[in-house]
C-alpha cells in the first residue's frame, strides 16, 4: 500500500495554489515533497525509493516542460534564411538549456531562422550544476558576449533589437500572438503529451533519451516521471479548464491557421517573431502521438511544413568530440 502513497501524495500536491500557479517551474518540489513524504525503502520491480531514487525521480520535474525532441526532417526545399548585416550579429553565443523545453526551443527558433551561430549547454535537471554560476536558476539562458539574457520572450526581444536595432517591436498582431503562445497554447502541451500513460512514457522516452542523465536517472526518470506527470496533467487540465485535451490542441492549431488569414506566414512572406514563437514550442512534440495527431486533424500542417523549410538547418556549433 506504500507502494502509492508517494502518487496519492504527488496528487494532492500537485491540486495546491502554489504548484498549479506556475506548473513548469515548481512541479519539482511536488515530487521531492512526495518522496521525502513516504519511509518506502524496499525495492520495487521498475525502481527503489532510496537517496539515489529521490535524486532522479525529481528529474521528473523537468517533465513539465521537457518533452520531446529531436528538429524534425527538413523538407528537400530549404528557403533562404533572414539575412542579418554581420556588423549585428553577437560574436559568442552559449545556450543553457533542456533539449526538449518548449521555451528553449522558441529561443532556437529564433537563433537558426536568422542563422546565429550558437553552443549549447545541456544542463542536467536535477544537479543543475551546468548554471550554479547563475543566481537565475531556470532555462533558457542566454549568454551573448558576455552578458546574460532570461525568459525566452525578452530573450528574443532582446535579441531582434541586437541584429535589427531599427525594428520596433509594436505590431499589435505580432505581440498577440506571441502573448496568445507564452499565455495558451504552452498550457496545452502537457496535458496532451502525458494525456495517457502509454503517451506519458512515450514523452519521458525521448525527455531521458536527449536530456542530460545518468544512466540510474534516465531509467528511474522514465518511469516514475511517466506515472508522475500522468496525475499532474489532470490537474494541470482543471486548472485551465481543459475538458478535452485533444480537441483543445486541435482547436489551437485551427485557431492558429486562421489567424494567419490565408496568408503564407503571420508575418505575410516571411516569419515573424510570432510565426517562430508557435513554430518553437510545437517544434518538442511534432513527432510525439500528440504532434502525429495535431497535424493529420487540423490544418496546421502546411504552415508548419513552411516554418521547417523557412528556418532551415540548425546554426547550432557542433560539440567538439573528445
Amino acid at each position: 500500500m506504500r507502494r502509492f502513497s508517494s502518487l496519492a501524495a504527488v496528487c494532492r500536491l500537485a491540486s495546491s495554489p502554489a504548484a498549479l500557479e506556475n506548473p513548469i517551474h515548481h512541479q519539482h518540489r511536488l515530487f521531492q515533497a512526495a518522496l521525502f513524504s513516504t519511509n518506502y525503502s524496499t525495492r520495487s520491480h521498475w525502481f527503489s525509493y532510496d537517496k539515489v531514487t529521490a535524486q532522479s525521480t525529481r528529474t521528473a520535474v523537468a517533465g513539465t516542460m521537457l518533452f520531446s525532441v529531436a528538429a524534425t526532417t527538413l523538407s528537400e526545399e530549404v528557403h533562404a534564411k533572414e539575412h542579418v548585416q554581420s556588423k549585428f550579429l553577437p560574436n559568442d553565443v552559449v545556450l543553457y538549456q533542456y533539449e526538449a523545453c518548449p521555451f528553449c526551443n522558441k529561443v532556437k527558433a529564433f537563433l537558426d531562422y536568422y542563422d546565429i551561430p550558437y553552443k549549447v549547454v545541456e544542463v542536467n535537471p536535477i544537479s543543475k550544476k551546468e548554471i550554479k554560476w547563475s543566481d537565475y536558476k531556470k532555462v533558457p539562458i542566454l549568454m551573448v558576449d558576455g552578458d546574460q539574457m532570461v525568459d525566452s520572450s525578452d530573450i528574443i526581444d532582446k535579441l531582434t533589437k541586437k541584429i535589427h536595432p531599427d525594428v520596433q517591436l509594436e505590431d499589435d498582431e505580432e505581440n498577440k500572438w506571441r502573448g496568445w503562445v507564452d499565455n495558451h497554447l504552452v498550457h496545452i502541451l502537457s496535458p496532451n503529451i502525458y494525456r495517457s500513460t502509454s503517451e506519458a512514457l512515450e514523452s519521458f522516452d525521448y525527455i531521458t533519451s536527449h536530456g542530460n542523465f545518468s544512466f540510474t536517472e534516465r531509467l528511474t526518470a522514465k518511469y516514475a516521471g511517466a506515472v508522475a506527470m500522468y496525475f499532474v496533467s489532470k490537474k494541470l487540465k482543471k486548472k485551465y479548464n481543459i475538458t478535452d485535451e485533444r480537441a483543445a490542441l486541435y482547436e489551437a492549431a485551427e485557431t492558429w491557421v486562421d489567424a494567419l488569414k490565408g496568408r503564407e506566414f503571420l508575418g505575410g512572406a516571411k516569419p515573424n517573431l510570432a510565426d517562430l514563437a508557435v513554430y518553437g514550442v510545437l517544434r518538442p512534440i511534432r513527432n510525439l502521438k500528440s504532434g502525429k495527431d495535431m497535424v493529420e486533424h487540423t490544418r496546421i500542417g502546411d504552415w508548419y511544413t513552411r516554418m521547417e523549410n523557412a528556418v532551415g538547418i540548425s546554426s547550432r556549433i557542433p560539440a567538439k568530440s573528445g
